[in-house]
């Protein structure tokens, strides 16, 4: 969603005459596009504008945009604590940012911007904000509420994307599969997506639990296009811990949809804390043997992290020693996850979107290697003979 993010508000910079660069000596304006989820994410954030400060001295004219959900949260009093930062833009006023750059001096160019597909997959954001009040999450605060955009601007997105040559498009939303539209659900909108003129493969990110139904499962089961992998977060295995997190689910509900969406043949991955504050040692073995009954194919861990303005922020913190010490065990627990789902794919015929003429990713989100050459953007059927680590063989 960050790289959806920056690649919007670099499309109006192209307007006004600017050229993306990878090289930060040769660049006249720095985009620093943040988030604000972990309290290490925004700390790199500020290091790295700090350090931007001797950047903008080394050649005149230079300007630095800092946006997204720590520009919000933070807000104008950056500009006192970083007085060369020229232009704040929070998360909430992605959809002003043109009008933010015309009201700074960033005047309209002749030059038109390279549209062409950079890779695979285009990003087509779908919704803005979340309407849950998670006790740890400081994305409603600085995201805002649930704001879905229209189907027929998204549409119109999806077939711009086809058009510049992205075979695949991911849907993008803080609850993504929470999008409604008078009546038309989100798997409404899978389907129309995924009928667009050169679509060849539709996925989505961030799903919440809650939003796994009925309608959503029917409407993937018949729907080849819909890829078969689902990033789908637990944070806790612990029906207790849930319920403090304000989650919305259950442990036993959060397993029933995990073991639907694998009878329809998904792979999924997931995101776990551990050290919430009110975690007992047998919250944590819940988390452990969640693990164990979901089948994930990979897992992101974290630690706990406080943040401002939540209500967990108020609770009394776990020793730290505790949370690298849980940390450590689910680590060890969740290590092979990737190795083992891989294994599980050999033998099976799959279905490859190259990304480049060797390498390609299954409908599963497995990388896949072949021995022949192909077309990048073209859709490949084979057989998985050998799985190397995290990489698939097939027989072509």
């Amino acid at each position: 969603m960050n790289l959806a993010d920056s690649e919007e508000m670099a499309g109006h910079l192209a307007m006004r005459g600017y050229i993306l660069t990878d090289k930060l000596d040769e660049a006249d304006l720095a985009l620093v596009n943040t988030c604000t989820v972990r309290d290490h994410a925004e700390h790199r954030a500020l290091s790295f504008l700090g350090r931007l400060r001797q950047w903008k001295r080394e050649k005149s004219g230079r300007r630095i945009i800092f946006a997204g959900c720590a520009a919000q949260r933070l807000g104008q009093k950056l500009k006192k604590t970083f007085p060369y930062l020229d232009v704040v833009s929070g998360a909430r006023e992605i959809d002003q940012f043109a009008q933010l750059l015309d009201k700074n001096g960033f005047t309209h160019s002749d030059a038109a911007p390279n549209t062409a597909a950079k890779d695979i997959t285009g990003y087509v954001t779908i919704m803005r904000g979340c309407d849950f009040a998670c006790t740890y999450c400081i994305v409603p605060t600085v995201r805002g509420p649930v704001h879905c955009l229209p189907s027929t601007e998204i549409l119109r997105n999806a077939v711009q994307k086809a058009a510049q040559g992205y075979p695949e498009i991911m849907l993008l939303g803080q609850t993504v599969n929470a999008w409604r539209e008078n009546g038309k659900t989100f798997a409404d909108l899978l389907n129309e997506v995924s009928a667009l003129p050169g679509v060849a493969r539709v996925r989505f990110v961030s799903p919440h639990p809650a939003f796994i139904t009925p309608p959503f499962l029917a409407a993937v089961k018949d729907n080849p296009k819909i890829a078969r992998h689902i990033h789908l977060p637990a944070q806790s295995g612990s029906t207790k811990v849930l319920q403090e997190m304000k989650r919305g689910y259950t442990r036993e509900m959060f397993l029933e949809k995990t073991a639907a969406l694998k009878e329809l043949g998904f792979a999924i991955s997931t995101d776990l804390i551990v050290g919430f504050p009110t975690e007992t040692e047998q919250d944590f073995e819940q988390t452990l043997s969640l693990v164990e009954q979901a089948g994930f194919a990979t897992a992101y861990c974290f630690k706990y992290s406080p943040r401002q303005g939540t209500p967990a922020a108020q609770l009394n913190l776990l020793d730290e020693k505790i949370l690298e010490q849980r940390l450590d065990i689910l680590l060890n627990k969740v290590k092979g996850l990737a190795e083992r789902a891989y294994q599980a794919q050999v033998g099976r015929e799959v279905t490859v979107l190259m990304e480049s003429e060797n390498k390609g990713r299954t409908s599963e989100n497995f990388w896949i290697e072949t021995k022949k050459s192909y077309t990048v953007g073209s859709i490949v059927n084979s057989k998985v003979i050998s799985a190397k680590d995290t990489l698939l063989i097939t027989r072509d």
